[in-house]
């Protein structure tokens, strides 16, 4: 039986960034992927036609830049391949109506492209990011942090309660905000259109309490990173990061689907596959799955608390995301030329617009009039579609992953599966909306493939019915209630096993924070 230090089931992101820093230290490491090739969601394929290179899940990567992983591994990263291409302007909005703004990084600019939306709209938006400067080092300390441990709680303590003095702090009572309420402060509605939907990105929704601190996260991870895409396609992450940890001794195996994590004397001992394998650890397993893979499933066979087996099968999937990737004839044509250098737009006609689209996804309907972003990665990286020729994607998130109707009562969704039917039929919709903001859409398409909830759930289990971000992340299921209340932290009721990924602080996207904290926990204690 082959024997190893640590033995890592998947190999997303996090996982492959855990791996690098145990390797470096030395570790022995097995990593599990049942999947073709390491990365999962950081994928990168031509889905539409030969030379056209799509990002097929995740794309941009602000957080992960600006964040600790990418701090200590980003030479390390770069010697194997990784060059991240950038913009001044990362997002922006067009509404239906012509109007248009755009976020710059520079806060003098941003500024000043919020008073020409409505005069004194630049001073509130000072005053919101002023709000937060005093707490700023601290959320961000905790990033890169497990909220269990001793020097996160003497931070939350210090964020929440206001010195001596009795009663909360003012950032204890954002927590609890709305983006919507965050965002009334300013008067120019296409200035709240532009920032509130971005927690939708987040896992949340602008009507959700407890949305209201991202809309201030955002922008300040916005205005630090920009729009960060690496040359080539997102794999070239996961790549660089596969690679790194080969060199250092590591070992990846794909297409090999881990079934069991045998526990002896109360300690995770070996894995076992689908093809009746086993692999033994000497010192600890890290799981990149959701608890209700951990504990139903993995360790089924295992003697586990009563009452997590049961928060596990509670543990609540979000609604889905249709991506649909498109193959251009040209770039496209913006009427507003600053658009040619934004990374990742909203297309939308308001914020009511948006939370109405939401609310009818929430009721399982298809939204009528969805609002969405788009990407144009070739505006930054020809190379990766042939010359002349574009690429760009269309992210509509707050879908049903299995919708009962349709709001505008025009497409028959059956039995609620993405069949290519009601899949055509969705995207001919959506591609109308983006007509009315881009003229040469839809006469440039001359290839398409969408990426359905029903394409995520197959691809990994992790995304239970198709949701991007592996679990609801609503304030039951984030924080310290995350991945359940009665396991508030990457350690598992097995003292040698551990947790990361979407599923644990600090969450979903890419930003290699749970890798970071899961690594360390291991090199620090066993």
């Amino acid at each position: 039986m082959e024997t190893y230090d640590v033995i890592l089931i998947g190999s997303g992101h996090n996982a492959l960034v855990a791996a690098a820093y145990l390797t470096r230290s030395g570790r022995s490491v097995l990593i599990l992927e049942q999947n073709d090739r390491p990365g999962g969601l950081v994928r990168t394929d031509e889905l539409t036609l030969p030379g056209f290179k799509h990002d097929v899940y995740s794309a941009a990567h602000p957080l992960f830049l600006t964040g600790p992983a990418y701090a200590d591994l980003g030479g390390a990263l770069a010697e194997r391949g990784l060059r991240y291409l950038n913009t001044d302007l990362p997002t922006g909005v067009s509404m239906e109506d012509g109007q248009t703004a755009v976020f710059p990084c520079a806060l003098e600019a941003f500024v000043a492209e919020a008073e020409r939306l409505a005069p004194g709209d630049g001073a509130t938006l000072i005053r919101l990011l002023d709000s937060l400067n005093p707490y700023m080092n601290d959320v961000f300390a905790l990033l890169s942090l497990d909220l269990t441990s001793s020097e996160a709680k003497e931070i939350i303590a210090r964020l929440v309660h206001d010195g001596d003095r009795p009663g909360y702090s003012s950032f204890a009572a954002s927590l609890f905000d709305t983006a919507r309420t965050v965002v009334d402060s300013f008067q120019s509605p296409v200035l709240r259109a532009m920032l509130a939907p971005w927690v939708m990105h987040l896992g949340h929704t602008p009507d959700e309490i407890g949305s209201g601190i991202w809309v201030k996260l955002a922008i300040l991870a916005v205005m630090g990173a920009g729009m960060p895409i690496p040359e080539g396609g997102s794999e070239m992450l996961a790549r660089a990061l596969a690679q790194l940890v080969v060199d250092q001794g590591g070992v990846i195996r794909t297409n090999t689907q881990v079934s069991r994590i045998i526990v002896e004397q109360g300690r995770a001992s070996k894995v076992r596959t689908s093809n009746h394998e086993e692999f033994q650890a000497r010192q600890a397993i890290v799981a990149s799955t959701n608890p209700d893979q951990l504990y139903l499933s993995l360790l089924a066979e295992s003697d586990v608390d009563a009452s997590l087996r049961t928060q596990a099968k509670q543990y609540r999937y979000g609604r889905g995301c249709v991506q649909i990737h498109l193959a251009l004839s040209e770039p496209p044509r913006w009427p507003d030329e600053r658009f040619n250098r934004v990374g990742q737009p909203h297309l939308t006609d308001g914020l009511n617009g948006c939370t109405l689209a939401i609310a009818q996804s929430m009721a399982g309907l298809l939204p009528a009039k969805p609002t969405f972003t788009v990407d144009y990665p070739t505006n930054l990286d020809p190379s990766r579609a042939p010359e002349g020729k574009a690429i760009m994607r269309i992210q509509v998130l707050e879908v049903p992953c299995h919708p009962d109707g349709d709001a505008a009562g025009l497409i028959e969704v059956g039995n609620g599966t993405w069949t290519p039917d009601l899949t055509e039929r969705f995207t001919e919709r959506v591609i109308d909306l983006v007509s009315r903001h881009i003229p040469n859409i839809p006469s440039a398409i001359i290839g398409h493939t969408v990426i359905t909830p029903d394409t995520l759930a197959r691809f990994s289990p992790n995304q239970g019915p198709g949701d991007p971000y592996g679990g609801a992340h609503d304030l039951a299921q984030s924080y310290l209630f995350n991945p359940l209340p009665g396991q508030p932290g990457h350690a598992t009721s097995v003292p040698n096993l551990f947790m990361l990924g979407a599923a644990t602080w600090p969450g979903h996207g890419i930003n290699g924070g749970s890798g970071y904290i899961v690594a360390h926990q291991i090199l620090r204690t066993l």
